[in-house]
């Protein structure tokens, strides 16, 4: 049964990583009730999990590996729920939660447990997976173009030259920028998480030591401190366009790193 609430616990941990971005970055609080509950019900689940783990195997504290990842996922959805309970922020779950997540999935579905998902691979599952990062990256594109039109127009202004005909003002140019960015980072997240989930039950934890996951995984926390910057400090212009640039360029990355992928190629070998 262990496995059973362990696994229910990642899920959980999922919805809650989803779920705590809209709450601290969109200014949307009503998701807090969403995030702060699956949290609590997943650290319950968790902590059953482990506690018929480590009784099963006779021992009081983590030995192996999975054992220990399992641990120290539980112990970081503790110290969010203690800092929310503490500073009444969820901030922190931007990074937290997602940890929780990864570091669960490879106990939960560990070699072996394989039967009961691998079928879901060929079908709406990766399918899923794959459009959710494809509608990330059309985002970034989006955001990246729609600050390109903000900066020639804020040119033409500060020359005193008429706007171009057809182009969006100003604050229209950065609101379609801004949105794009807050539209693709659920999906990016979302598409991350699945795919993670679909590599333990076929690859194992190699999947976490492929160039091209670990530059993914960059590329997120890269997404998410674009959007708090310009947030939170009104960024705009040229800044912002250099800003989006270094996030495209590092999408193009984990697209070269492709080729040097020994375990997540898009191309058949």
């Amino acid at each position: 049964m262990s496995l059973l609430w362990l696994r229910l616990a990642v899920f959980l941990y999922g919805i809650a990583a989803l779920a705590v971005l809209p709450a601290a970055l969109y200014d949307r609080p009503q998701w807090r009730h969403v995030a702060i509950p699956t949290t609590i019900a997943a650290a319950l689940f968790h902590f059953v999990a482990l506690t018929e783990m480590l009784s099963a195997a006779h021992h009081r504290l983590p030995v192996d590996t999975h054992e220990t990842q399992s641990f120290i996922s539980l112990l970081l959805a503790l110290a969010f729920l203690v800092t929310f309970w503490s500073y009444r922020t969820v901030s922190f779950g931007i990074f937290i939660l997602p940890v929780c997540f990864l570091l669960g999935l490879i106990p939960a579905f560990a070699p072996g447990q394989k039967a009961s998902i691998l079928p879901l691979l060929q079908s709406r599952w990766i399918v899923l997976h794959v459009g959710l990062l494809l509608a990330a990256y059309a985002a970034l594109i989006l955001s990246l173009l729609a600050s390109l039109l903000y900066l020639i127009q804020e040119r033409r202004l500060k020359q005193k030259l008429p706007t171009l005909p057809g182009l969006p003002p100003l604050e229209t140019a950065d609101q379609i920028a801004l949105k794009s960015l807050l539209f693709g980072l659920p999906c990016m997240t979302a598409g991350l998480l699945i795919g993670s989930l679909l590599a333990q039950v076929t690859v194992g934890a190699s999947y976490f030591r492929d160039p091209k996951i670990l530059l993914a995984f960059a590329m997120w926390l890269a997404y998410v401190a674009m959007i708090y910057i310009r947030r939170h400090s009104g960024l705009r212009g040229r800044r912002a366009i250099y800003l989006s640039s270094f996030v495209f360029l590092v999408v193009l990355a984990v697209w070269a790193a492709n080729q040097f992928s020994a375990v997540h190629r898009f191309a058949a070998p």
